[in-house]
């Protein structure tokens, strides 16, 4: 055994000893041959899906794009729902929600008081109008820095979001040992942010979870 190998063991261990649900992981990872040409394009989608202890959990939710996701599958997300299902019975270190924010929409200001007060740490941009007379308000920046500086303190992101420009924040902290999982609607994922996540959960398959019975409460919109 060389010394590179040696270090390898080392800091595997240290992983082990600091985040134990990564034990599984990494008995499986150096089983294999890593032939990762051969493997099928879709396969991160129902890796790891169903892991019981994920340590402390800390949620990043995209709230434009779980937006037009929801729109797609036409469908109003409870967002009460929304929470215990995304932490599933696990330590809930922080639920962080992003989105663009017009001051002048109280229907939207209120839908965003309702969500500090029932469990979510609320992050906003304004709106900034673009030539072509639509709104948007990218907030990327500030998802991949909450995800890289908290990264000490949680076991498990969980990233409702199928931006492929959150791919290099994912990568970095599964680096440091955490656990990804995206969620999102297939359709508007980047296969570049499936194929470094841990796990990926398609919004179509949990719909009936996280969906409103009724269209009374808050719209995001």
């Amino acid at each position: 055994m060389d010394i590179n190998e040696i270090s390898k063991y080392k800091s595997e261990y240290k992983l082990i000893s600091d985040r134990p649900y990564l034990k599984d992981k990494l008995l499986v990872e150096n089983s294999l041959d890593f032939e990762h040409n051969n493997i099928d394009q879709h396969s991160t989608e129902i890796s790891n899906c169903t892991a019981e202890n994920r340590g402390r959990v800390a949620i990043f939710i995209d709230g434009s794009n779980l937006f037009y996701a929801a729109l797609q599958l036409n469908i109003e997300i409870d967002y009460t729902k929304l929470l215990c299902y995304l932490t599933k019975g696990n330590q809930l270190l922080r639920a962080f929600f992003y989105t663009g924010v017009d001051r002048s929409n109280d229907k939207q200001q209120g839908f965003l008081l309702w969500m500090r007060r029932n469990g979510y740490r609320v992050v906003t941009k304004d709106l900034i109008q673009l030539p072509d007379g639509s709104k948007k308000a990218n907030l990327d920046v500030e998802i991949a820095v909450d995800m890289m500086n908290l990264a000490p303190h949680y076991d498990t992101a969980v990233l409702v979001s199928g931006d492929g420009d959150l791919a290099y924040a994912v990568n970095a902290v599964s680096y440091q040992g955490v656990r990804v999982e995206v969620v999102s609607l297939r359709s508007m994922t980047s296969e570049s942010l499936i194929n470094v996540a841990d796990c990926f959960v398609d919004l179509d398959s949990i719909k009936q979870e996280i969906q409103k019975k009724s269209h009374s409460g808050f719209n995001y919109r």
